[in-house]
């Protein structure tokens, strides 16, 4: 109970705040379309295609560079998870929005479950912000722009988190910001030590 009311304290600057922006998402932005297109685009399984394809594409076009990079995104992804669902988790906790009964009356639930971990900070969109970080700052050399759409991609999982009602704003924008951080940090080390091929060598 007290660790509740010392981490409560922390949000209460930003709550009023949070909540407005939260039910503007979860009520505001209420659709039959998205009420079908939320829940699924913060499934993983939903992005399977994807992950193939990112495997097909890297494997083709860079051999054994590209399996080591894959070996680097799932480390991305790996870290990313181990300091938001633990480090961070585990110390500072705060109520998700579809665990608070002062919000029952309110709120739309549209997740299959709503977990009693902490809210705060948004794994998915710390998951994902790193992944889509690692990837535009590893492959924008080799691709075209449509490279910058993977924060696109990370940004609709995040508002399906709010949308479904499993996480306010803040948590994903903070979950967000963390993954940006760690997957440069990881891509930057990436393109130093290991890295694809060079533009030279890969048009020779």
């Amino acid at each position: 109970m007290l660790l509740l009311q010392i981490t409560s304290s922390l949000f209460s600057p930003i709550a009023a705040v949070d909540r407005k922006l939260f039910f503007l998402v979860n009520n505001g932005m209420a659709s039959s379309f998205f009420d079908g297109l939320m829940p699924l685009a913060r499934e993983a399984n939903t992005w399977i295609p994807l992950y193939l394809f990112m495997l097909v594409f890297v494997t083709i076009n860079f051999g054994k560079r590209g399996w080591l990079w894959m070996l680097f995104a799932i480390c991305t992804v790996a870290l990313c998870d181990l300091v938001s669902s633990h480090l961070i988790k585990e110390h500072i906790f705060r109520l998700r929005p579809c665990q608070d009964p002062a919000l029952a009356h309110q709120i739309r639930i549209l997740a299959n479950y709503c977990p009693r971990s902490s809210s705060f900070t948004s794994s998915h969109a710390t998951n994902h912000f790193g992944m889509a970080m690692f990837v535009v700052t590893t492959l924008r050399t080799y691709t075209s722009r449509w490279i910058y759409l993977f924060f696109a991609w990370a940004a609709l999982v995040c508002l399906a988190q709010v949308y479904v009602g499993v996480h306010y704003p803040f948590d994903v924008i903070s979950g967000g910001l963390l993954g940006c951080l760690l997957g440069y940090i990881i891509a930057i080390f990436f393109n130093n030590y290991a890295g694809l091929l060079s533009l030279q060598q890969k048009t020779t």
